[in-house]
């Protein structure tokens, strides 16, 4: 049985999953964005163990990141949470396939960056993860060419809902997926991990 954070039935649910290291007011303002325009009850933060296609030495340690994740998403309807620690998940599609139950109670929208959309056909079964749940796609500097004439939204047109009906993603029947335009902002971790290095 998954311990999952407390909602309530048929409550809006947004999936924001990342390394997060760190964390930083870019990821606060992609949740903030997408609880909005989504119409969302709830932002969960999956902090992710280990990414899949970084070496463990560009994670970061656990502890650290999720402690300081929670610190960064200080929002009465964020919640962090360690989910995919404790139910021993390394890919997103099976972090979704654990929570189908959950699917059932509420109406569940995955949150992603532009740069992930742009990279998603790396990702471990990755036409399960846009079967599984719609999909939110948030504008990132660099990447929304990218993004739209990737693998995944080229293979997954058909899917694609207009912008200003994303507000209904969550209640659609996957595949489907929205590119949301929100205000860019130029936080990057990987730039933030450069500066914290010793010179």
């Amino acid at each position: 049985m998954v311990r999952l954070p407390p909602f309530g039935q048929g409550q809006r649910i947004g999936l924001f999953g990342g390394s997060f290291n760190p964390a930083h007011r870019g990821h606060y303002m992609v949740a903030l964005y997408a609880m909005k325009r989504l119409q969302l009850d709830w932002v969960w933060w999956l902090v992710s163990p280990q990414n899949p296609l970084k070496d463990p030495s560009e994670t970061g340690e656990y502890g650290k990141r999720l402690a300081y994740t929670r610190r960064v998403a200080r929002h009465p309807r964020f919640i962090v949470t360690d989910l995919e620690e404790r139910i021993h998940t390394r890919y997103t599609a099976q972090t979704l396939e654990a929570l189908k139950g959950a699917f059932a109670r509420g109406h569940f929208v995955w949150i992603m960056g532009a740069d992930s959309l742009a990279n998603l056909h790396r990702w471990h079964h990755w036409t399960d993860i846009m079967e599984s749940l719609p999909i939110a796609v948030l504008a990132r500097p660099g990447y929304s060419i990218r993004a739209l004439q990737s693998p995944a939204a080229t293979r997954f047109a058909a899917a694609r809902v207009p912008q200003h009906l994303a507000a209904s993603l969550a209640t659609r029947t996957p595949p489907a997926f929205a590119f949301v335009t929100m205000p860019l902002r130029k936080e990057s971790s990987t730039a933030i991990r450069k500066r914290r290095k010793p010179a």
